[in-house]
């Protein structure tokens, strides 16, 4: 009997903006972007620096909702969670941009009762919310500027699965989201934002964001795309 031949595995085609694309679960992996109170809690960084987090909750939920089909489809799941260390070793003064440009950290330096309280490990702010919290064994990647592949290992731990593809979600749309993408981009990743799954900070930035991915760094696609092409509910 002749040896079986090795099986090919399974494309998917995904509904997208400019046009769709084709996705193989077995080298794409989810990144969900900090998905945290920071950033989507009344009470939270944004929030209290006066930034309108009100469309939180159905992002929430669709987030939710394409991490389960994602997992049924054994997608890895990646987290990235943004935040410093108490003593602030990554924006240690203005020697740093990120010093001058944090929100989280001018606010804390104005506001004495919130210093070390906001986006900082172990504090509320910095958890990620519990709707869409890791499961024991997914990846966990602390970050400390907007992109996740800024000073991270997010680079080795998608090339040591075999990436290709990746499927991002998260907040905030026009800042880390973006980020994420145009380094993915750039480091020959094929970036697939779902666009009902993030959530823009400011005026207008959703839009801009979803604009500057789909005419120039990765496609857009939507919850129910998604999951409509990993054989989900959609």
């Amino acid at each position: 009997m002749p040896p079986r031949k090795p099986s090919m595995p399974r494309t998917v085609q995904v509904a997208a903006r400019p046009e769709p694309i084709a996705v193989v679960p077995e080298e794409t992996a989810l990144i969900v972007v900090d998905m945290q109170h920071a950033y989507l809690s009344n009470g939270g960084y944004l929030d209290l620096c006066g930034f309108d987090v009100s469309g939180s909750p159905p992002v929430i939920e669709e987030c939710a909702r394409v991490i389960a089909a994602c997992r049924d489809a054994a997608i890895p799941v990646i987290y990235l969670q943004n935040g410093f260390s108490p003593d602030l070793r990554e924006a240690p003064g203005p020697a740093a941009p990120v010093w001058h440009k944090s929100n989280a950290l001018k606010f804390m330096r104005a506001n004495d009762a919130y210093a070390g309280k906001l986006i900082t490990h172990g504090t509320w702010d910095h958890e990620i919310v519990p709707e869409v919290a890791p499961r024991p064994g997914e990846v966990v990647v602390g970050k400390s500027r907007y992109s996740g592949f800024a000073g991270t290992a997010l680079e080795q731990i998608l090339r040591a699965r075999r990436v290709r593809t990746v499927l991002v979600i998260g907040v905030a749309t026009n800042v880390c989201v973006e980020s994420t993408i145009r380094d993915a981009y750039h480091r020959e990743f094929f970036p697939v934002m779902v666009s009902d799954a993030t959530l823009g900070a400011g005026p207008g930035s959703q839009a801009a964001t979803e604009f500057n991915v789909r005419a120039f760094f990765g496609w857009v696609t939507s919850g129910a795309e998604l999951r409509a092409a990993l054989g989900g509910n959609a």
